[in-house]
């Protein structure tokens, strides 16, 4: 609540006058923190919506309702399928738009602190892309204008203000956001009320209903982990179907925990879909991994079962200790360092730091469906889904020298490259050319790490990188770590198009990325909320 405005506004002052000087395409004085920005009168809209943020007061159990951060939506020009409200949860709309709309979406903060949004995966200019450097004040209004060049695909977005994203967005300031395009409209997939959208997140509630939230030295290190599963902002969800075919598509929106996804009776997770769309084919896997920031679309098939049929969707258990290794082939996790965590962390707020009954890499149930009503259909799921060109390694502009990121936590920070978060410290490193294809390589210890009285401190790190999406080249994991890797390995789905990917303790993750159309400052961060917030976040410059 505290208001830094004029402390950041003065250390960019400075900064604006150095920065023009070396990159004079950049306009640092239109991104001070709190002065906002307004509708340009050479932008024409198809669609144009107001979104509100507010504090409210929402019914979640029986008893005292919850306080919440809550965006509310209204479309004011364009179709009023492009804002779907959820009143009775604390989720903000979902936005549903088309591949080639124009669309402006004026920000309204109501709230008692300075907030912006980012557009999650979406393809959108620097300043459009809800940097922190662009966070406005209660009372201030923040217009974003741009085309959608996404394809087809499950996107979000949620609140990225500095040092209080993991805060605010538990809070209540995430949604969802549809794009759909031509090609997957001539697809026949379930649609309407057989396309469902869940997002899956963790929450802890107090005895009088409300949300709660810490921020001890553990739950930093690690990220915080609710003792309740909500979906859609409900707990104990259950969803109802009908004895056909369903497009689920999930998102992983809590702030640190990662997800095991399984049908409790053996159903394959027959995966159509990640974070930037449609894959080529359909993909089978005995479970699937599931990110904070990743999303998966899956084709589930509920005919020939009877009315009143239950299925559980699980999270199963993995090896996801903050120890990943051991030097001298000691391995962590479920063993030895495992079981010392477990003491560390057991007691501890009752339990609530560390997710209760609800560990990271623990067995639980995440939602129910119940077959309700049977119906006729033919369905059939494709065999080919969409086309996408694979990008190769030989043109990327760095092909013999991928830039490495060197992932690691230390002395209470979370560090790329062994630097932290600063909104003026962009290294030449960090400098891309514009309309170049790269190849980055995230380094979570692989061959070495940081070393610990001879033991090696690694935690799992979802990588999500602003702008436009990309592919992921290759994994690699150094053998001290195969043991807690081996139960999670096989449920990577690493085609198609990605903006987040997972790399685990003592892995290496090579990616394409594409840096095409804008020049501008470009995030990279885990998508561990509270790891984000404790630094581990840095811009590149596309110039």
């Amino acid at each position: 609540m505290i208001n830094i405005q004029r402390r950041r506004l003065l250390k960019f002052a400075g900064l604006t006058a150095a920065m023009a000087a070396v990159y004079p395409f950049l306009s640092y004085a239109e991104g001070m923190i709190g002065m906002g920005n307004q509708a340009s009168s050479d932008f024409d809209p198809d669609v144009e919506i107001e979104l509100k943020q507010e504090v409210v007061d929402i019914p979640i159990f029986r008893g005292p309702e919850t306080r919440v951060w809550k965006v509310f939506g209204k479309v004011l020009k364009g179709p009023e399928t492009a804002i779907v409200n959820h009143a009775e949860s604390y989720i903000a709309p979902t936005i549903q738009l088309q591949k080639g709309q124009k669309v402006r979406i004026i920000l309204k903060n109501n709230l008692p602190a300075q907030s912006i949004l980012h557009w999650h995966g979406l393809h959108v200019p620097s300043k459009m892309d809800g940097n922190p450097m662009y966070a406005i004040n209660q009372g201030q209004t923040f217009v974003y204008e741009f085309k959608v060049l996404n394809r087809a695909g499950f996107y979000w977005y949620h609140a990225h203000t500095h040092g209080v994203t993991a805060k605010q967005v538990y809070s209540g300031l995430a949604g969802l956001f549809i794009v759909s395009d031509q090609e997957e409209q001539a697809l026949d997939l379930p649609k309407g009320e057989y396309d469902v959208a869940l997002a899956i997140q963790d929450r802890t509630f107090d005895d009088q209903n409300q949300l709660y939230y810490n921020n001890h030295m553990m739950q930093r290190m690690q990220g915080f982990l609710g003792n309740q599963i909500v979906v859609n902002g409900q707990p104990d969800y259950v969803l109802p179907v009908a004895s056909r075919a369903y497009r689920l598509r999930l998102l992983n929106g809590s702030n640190s925990r990662i997800y095991k996804l399984a049908w409790d009776d053996g159903t394959p997770m027959t995966v159509i879909g990640v974070d930037g769309g449609l894959l080529e084919r359909p993909e089978r896997h005995a479970y699937i991994m599931l990110a904070p920031g990743e999303r998966r679309e899956i084709w589930m098939d509920f005919s020939g079962k009877a009315v009143g049929t239950e299925l559980t969707l699980r999270s199963l258990s993995f090896d996801g200790s903050m120890f990943g290794g051991m030097m001298g082939g000691m391995h962590g996790g479920m063993g030895m360092m495992g079981r010392m965590r477990g003491r560390m962390m057991g007691g501890m707020h009752g339990g609530m730091m560390s997710g209760g009954d609800l560990p990271l890499g623990g067995d639980y149930a995440v939602l129910k469906v119940r077959v309700s009503k049977q119906v006729q259909a033919q369905d059939k799921l494709p065999e080919h889904l969409s086309a996408i060109k694979p990008l190769r390694l030989q043109d990327a502009a760095n092909a013999d020298s991928p830039r490495n990121i060197l992932l690691s936590m230390r002395h209470m920070s979370a560090l790329l490259n062994g630097r932290s978060y600063a909104m003026d410290d962009i290294r030449d490193d960090e400098i891309i050319p514009v309309n170049t294809l790269q190849a980055i390589a995230f380094d979570n210890g692989f061959g070495g790490g940081m070393g610990m009285g001879g033991m090696m401190m690694s935690m799992p790190h979802p990588m999500h990188m602003h702008g436009e999406q990309f592919q992921v080249l290759k994994r690699e994991i150094d053998p001290r770590f195969r043991a807690g890797y081996e139960t999670v390995e096989a449920g990577f789905v690493d085609g198609g198009w990605k903006d987040t990917v997972l790399v685990m303790p003592g892995e290496k993750v090579t990616v394409l990325k594409p840096f095409n159309d804008y020049k501008g400052v470009f995030m990279y961060h885990c998508h561990n909320l509270e790891h984000e917030d404790m630094g581990m976040m840095r811009d590149f410059l596309v110039k």
